[in-house]
């Protein structure tokens, strides 16, 4: 064996490549420690109405940030998304000392339940933690429906454009009956029963029952002269209102 130069040769390019990989591995060991590559600056982006500066530096610290080779990007993720009304952030780093932190903030357009319980649903209907100052209308449900329930707020509202009416509530049971309580200019508040959706054998669509509320509404009001408290929906060709005047001089309460 000692007397093959080919095998030597071999040999001590192994050998040399042995110790090159150990070399280079020490190189980055000590970059990852060393303190010649500090981060210097935490750039944070994003439309940021309830998320602090203090908060960010907590989280930052949290995160046991590193020079900049060392730093978790994972870790300080995963602690920028801890703090309340943080849906989602983007980390990267931006040489030399640089890190960037891309915050999307919670955007909320409901409470869930009782305003006591804090919790919030945002645009996406996925449901967190919080409190808000804003005017937003109620969503009551089973948990796990938030999703369905603002897809249906959207299309209710929507619907109700040609009323201006604004909706304050939307409920669905545990049965799957759809309610919505609506406000429209200078009227009290109004409940609707649109009843159970489809895939209940049902002859029309929730959908289809509030056109037909949007479209007979202003004619019947017309007619009606009076403030409406109620409507039921659920009936295959009309509705039945609840007129507060009528029922009090009728005796009926």
């Amino acid at each position: 064996m000692w007397h093959n130069a080919r095998l030597l040769n071999f040999a001590a390019n192994v050998l040399f490549g042995v110790a090159g990989f150990i070399v280079a591995c020490i190189v980055v060991l000590s970059a990852l420690n060393s303190s010649m590559f500090p981060l210097r600056t935490l750039s944070i982006e994003g439309d940021l109405q309830h998320v602090d500066a203090e908060a960010v530096s907590e989280a930052m610290a949290n995160g046991s940030v590193g020079n900049f080779f060392a730093v978790d990007l994972e870790a300080v993720r995963a602690s920028m998304e801890s703090i309340p009304w943080v849906r989602r952030a983007d980390v990267r780093r931006q040489w030399p000392d640089r890190l960037n932190v891309h915050i999307e903030e919670q955007v909320p357009i409901a409470y869930w339940g009782d305003k006591s319980e804090e919790k919030l649903v945002n645009r996406y209907g996925e449901l967190f933690s919080g409190v808000s100052e804003q005017a937003l209308p109620q969503f009551t449900g089973p948990l796990g429906s938030e999703m369905q329930i603002a897809y249906r707020y959207a299309e209710f509202s929507e619907m109700l454009v040609p009323l201006n009416a604004t909706v304050l509530q939307v409920l669905l049971s545990p049965r799957s009956a759809w309610q919505l309580k609506v406000t429209m200019k200078n009227q009290p508040a109004l409940t609707l029963m649109l009843g159970r959706g489809e895939g209940d054998k049902s002859d029309e669509s929730v959908c289809q029952r509030l056109a037909r509320f949007v479209k007979h509404y202003p004619a019947m009001q017309s007619q009606l002269n009076r403030n409406v408290q109620y409507i039921d929906l659920r009936y295959p060709n009309g509705f039945a209102v609840r007129v507060p005047e009528i029922e009090k001089k009728s005796g009926n309460v």
